[in-house]
């Protein structure tokens, strides 16, 4: 089960960290885009158009690092004081039926909507905006697989706790960095 959970986590993380560059590439889009706006009064659409893309493909891309990391959001009234296997179950029941059903939902649903957007070649509404539109819609389905391979991981990792009774060990995640 380790060598599973290692192998989905290594993807993770690979993954994260690349698809996290994004970040920095916003910035040093950002500062041009704002200069040539307030101070010459020339605004760009497919350089803003570039930001909010970068910024979607950041948000899609990167649910499953999250995940990884135990960085995701969590109402935590009753959480913080259970013991580690109640937190499992809570875990394991939140994710069985309520993660994936959604990321189901998401990913039949998208499908052919990012299909569609595929064969028409979909581009920006937009008059100066991107020819590129089909791509970023593909990040729907790219964001249902990521969180759904780290999902299986973060699944095993609460099994794991209700068997032995304490947090896999593993070379990536939230336990590496604690230790």
């Amino acid at each position: 089960m380790r060598i599973v959970v290692d192998f989905l986590d290594g993807l993770t993380e690979y993954f994260g960290r690349m698809i996290s560059w994004l970040a920095l590439f916003m910035v040093l889009m950002s500062f041009p885009t704002v200069v040539l706006r307030y101070v010459y009064g020339i605004s760009n659409v497919a350089m803003i158009e570039t930001i909010v893309y970068a910024f979607a493909i950041l948000l899609a891309g990167s649910a499953g690092w999250t995940l990884l990391h135990n960085e995701h959001v969590r109402v935590d009234i009753f959480y913080g004081a259970m013991s580690e296997r109640n937190k499992a179950l809570v875990d394991l029941f939140g994710a069985v039926f309520f993660m994936f059903p959604v990321l189901f939902i998401i990913w039949s649903k998208g499908l052919p909507y990012v299909s569609r957007s595929w064969k028409l070649r979909e581009t920006s509404n937009e008059v100066a905006g991107l020819d590129y539109l089909y791509l970023l819609k593909t990040f729907i389905l790219v964001f249902a697989v990521v969180l759904a391979v780290q999902g299986v991981s973060f699944v095993l990792r609460k099994v794991h706790i209700l068997i032995h009774g304490t947090p896999m060990q593993t070379k990536f995640g939230p336990q590496r960095e604690q230790a």
